[in-house]
C-alpha cells in the first residue's frame, strides 16, 4: 500500500507489517556481544536519511537516574536545581520535563516544592514502578506524566524477567492500561534497546503500544534507551547498535511522531554525546539528560553539553542561557560538595585554562587564538592559565593580567620587572622537585612579597 509521508511529502510504502517472534531460546547477539570480548561494531552499509524535525528540545533526568549514583540530594538541593534548570532552559522551555521519583516521603516533599514554583517549564514528571498503586500516588501529586520500565532486549526478557517475549508484551501492555484508568500519560522506557531484537520484537511491540494509544485517544511517549551505551552514530552500522536506524525504525516502522520519540544514553564507550545529537538529526524530538552528565555506571548524556549542540545545530540558543551552567557547576562544588573533574568541558576548572607558556602567549596576543568561542560571554568564565613549570614568563603575566583584572595600561609584560622576578621564583619552586602546578593562594602571596601591597606593578 501506498501512502503520502508527511515528512519527505514523497509516496512511501507503507506496508511493511513486523510481527512479534515469540521465540523458545533468547537471542543475545552473540556474534556482537560475546562477554570476554569487547563488543563488536557490525555494518551492513544501509543508509537512513537525516530527518531532523521541526522542534528539538532536552529533557532531564538529574533527580532520576542522576541521584541514583550518587549521594540523595536534599530538597533544599533538588529545588535549587529545579530552578537553575529552568533558568538555563530559558523562556521558550528547551529544557522541557524533569523526572522525579516519588517513593519516599521526601522524594514527594521535593516534587510538590518545585510545584510550588509555579514554573511552566521544566515540567515535573516521574518515574515509577508499573504498579496500580504508583499510577494512582502519580495522579495523586497532580502530575500528568510518567516514565515505567518496558525492558525490550531477551538479556532483560529471558534472563531478568524470565519470561517469553509475549509473556512480557502481554504484561507490559496491561500496565499501560493501567496507566489509561489512572489517566496518566506513560513514557514507555525501552531498556537496553541496543541489544533488543528491532524487528523481531522491538518494533511489533511499539506497534501494539501505538494501537492501544490510538484506541484509548490517549498518547505514549517513546523512550530508546541504551541503557549500557553500546549505541554508535556511524553512518551504515547495523542494528541493533545503530542509533539512527533504531530512531529511522521506530518512526517508520512503528509510527512513533518525532514529538513522542525520546533518546536516553549512557557513557560506557564514550559515545553519549554523538549518540544524542544523532539521535536528534535522524528524528528524535528530545534528548535525555543529567546535569553534569551524572547518572549510572559512567553517566547520562551531560545536559549542559546538549545546550551547546542544540547552538550548533540550530544556530542559535533559542533563549537559553548558558552562563548558568557556571552557577550549576559553582553549585555542585560548592553547596553538595561534589568534585568536578577539572577537565569537563564546559563545567570543569580547567576547561578554559592553559598551562603551557607558549598558548599564554597566544592569550596574551589574542584569546581567539586557544579559547573555543567567547567563555567570557556565553559561560561567564574568562579563560585562564595554571602557572607551572611549562608556563613560562607569557604564563606568569597573562594570570597577572586575568586574575587581578588589569585595565589595558595597567597591564604586565613578559619583560616587567615583577614578570620576571615571578618567574625566577617559579623556577626555584621546580627546581626543588615540584610537580603540581602553583595555586592562585601561592602567586597572590609572591605578588604581595614582590609589590608589597598585594597588588599588581
Amino acid at each position: 500500500m501506498l501512502e503520502m509521508s508527511k515528512k519527505s511529502n514523497l509516496l512511501e510504502q507503507a506496508s511493511y507489517k513486523y510481527s512479534l517472534q515469540d521465540i523458545r531460546e533468547p537471542n543475545l547477539y552473540r556474534d556482537m556481544y560475546n562477554y570476554d570480548e569487547v563488543p563488536k561494531v557490525a555494518f551492513n552499509h544501509r543508509r537512513v536519511p537525516m530527518n531532523m524535525p521541526e522542534d528539538i528540545w532536552i529533557t532531564d533526568t538529574s533527580f532520576r537516574d542522576g541521584q541514583q549514583s550518587m549521594e540523595p540530594y536534599t530538597v533544599k538541593q533538588i529545588v535549587d536545581l529545579y530552578k537553575l534548570l529552568s533558568k538555563l532552559g530559558g523562556p521558550y522551555g528547551l529544557i522541557r520535563q524533569s523526572e522525579f521519583f516519588i517513593y519516599t516521603k521526601k522524594d514527594r516533599e521535593a516534587v510538590e516544592k518545585c510545584m510550588e514554583l509555579d514554573l511552566k517549564f521544566p515540567e515535573i514528571t516521574t518515574w515509577i514502578r508499573a504498579k496500580k498503586e504508583d499510577f494512582k500516588l502519580v495522579k495523586d501529586l497532580g502530575i500528568k506524566e510518567t516514565g515505567i520500565l518496558v525492558s525490550c532486549s531477551d538479556y532483560h526478557i529471558f534472563k531478568k524477567m524470565q519470561m517469553t517475549r509475549r509473556q512480557v508484551v502481554d504484561y507490559y501492555l496491561e500496565t499501560i492500561r493501567d496507566a489509561f484508568e489512572a489517566g496518566v500519560v506513560p513514557r514507555c522506557h525501552l531498556e537496553d534497546i541496543t541489544r533488543a531484537d528491532f524487528y523481531g520484537f522491538v518494533v511489533p511491540f511499539v506497534n501494539e503500544i501505538m494501537k492501544l494509544s490510538d484506541e484509548a485517544g490517549v498518547p505514549v511517549k517513546i523512550r530508546a534507551c541504551d541503557t549500557m551505551g553500546y549505541g554508535v552514530p556511524y553512518t551504515e552500522a547495523a542494528l541493533p547498535r545503530s542509533v539512527a536506524g533504531i530512531i529511522y525504525g521506530l518512526q517508520h516502522y512503528a509510527g512513533v511522531p518525532s514529538e513522542m520519540l525520546e533518546w536516553h544514553g549512557h557513557n560506557d564507550f564514550y559515545k553519549a554525546v554523538a549518540n544524542a545529537s544523532t539521535a536528534w538529526l535522524y528524528g528524535a524530538g528530545a534528548v535525555n539528560c543529567s546535569l553534569l552528565g551524572i547518572g549510572e555506571r559512567t553517566g547520562n548524556v551531560p545536559l549542559e553539553a546538549m545546550v551547546f549542540e542544540y547552538a550548533s545545530l540550530r544556530g542559535s540558543l533559542d533563549g537559553m542561557n548558558p552562563a548558568v551552567v557556571t552557577e550549576i557547576a559553582r553549585y555542585f562544588r560548592d553547596e553538595m560538595g561534589y568534585e568536578i573533574p577539572p577537565m569537563t568541558p564546559f563545567a570543569g576548572e580547567n576547561f578554559n585554562v592553559t598551562k603551557a607558556g607558549i598558548h599564554a602567549d597566544g592569550l596574551m596576543k589574542d584569546e581567539e587564538i586557544y579559547n573555543i568561542f567567547n567563555t567570557k560571554k556565553l559561560l561567564n568564565r574568562a579563560p585562564g592559565v595554571a602557572v607551572s613549570k611549562t608556563s613560562g614568563l607569557a604564563g606568569i603575566a597573562y594570570w597577572i593580567n586575568e586574575h587581578y583584572e588589569l585595565k589595558e595600561e595597567e597591564q604586565v609584560h613578559k619583560d616587567s620587572p615583577l614578570v620576571l622576578a615571578m618567574k625566577d621564583w617559579v623556577d626555584e619552586m621546580y627546581a626543588d622537585g615540584r610537580t603540581t602546578s602553583l595555586s592562585n593562594k601561592e602567586l597572590e602571596n609572591k605578588v604581595r612579597e614582590l609589590t608589597g601591597e598585594g597588588q599588581k606593578e
